[in-house]
């Protein structure tokens, strides 16, 4: 069994491909939202708003891994008692 699926995901993966169905309903969708005024109201279709979201998670994500390597490097030895304390914390509950 082959697993075609690349190892690391990126952001472009997530671009639409240009398929009929999909461009004739977002056109559909867009004539809606025109129509009733929801676009000035700040509605947004649903592939842009995953894209951007997926996009702020991704910077969350890294601020914040830069963040932890940062402290590691700075501390790296209350960087592994903190880590044996939450380990060993974890294991005493799921022993419950």
């Amino acid at each position: 069994m082959t697993d075609t699926r690349s190892a690391s995901a990126d952001i472009e993966d997530i671009i639409d491909t240009d398929d009929s169905v999909s461009t004739r309903l977002d056109g559909e969708a867009a004539v809606i939202l025109e129509a009733d005024g929801m676009r000035s109201l700040g509605v947004r279709p649903l592939r842009q708003a995953v894209r951007e979201d997926a996009i702020a998670v991704r910077d969350w994500g890294q601020a914040r891994a830069s963040r932890l390597r940062g402290a590691v490097q700075d501390e790296p030895i209350r960087a592994a008692v903190l880590s044996l304390g939450i380990g060993v914390l974890i294991g005493l509950l799921a022993a419950r």
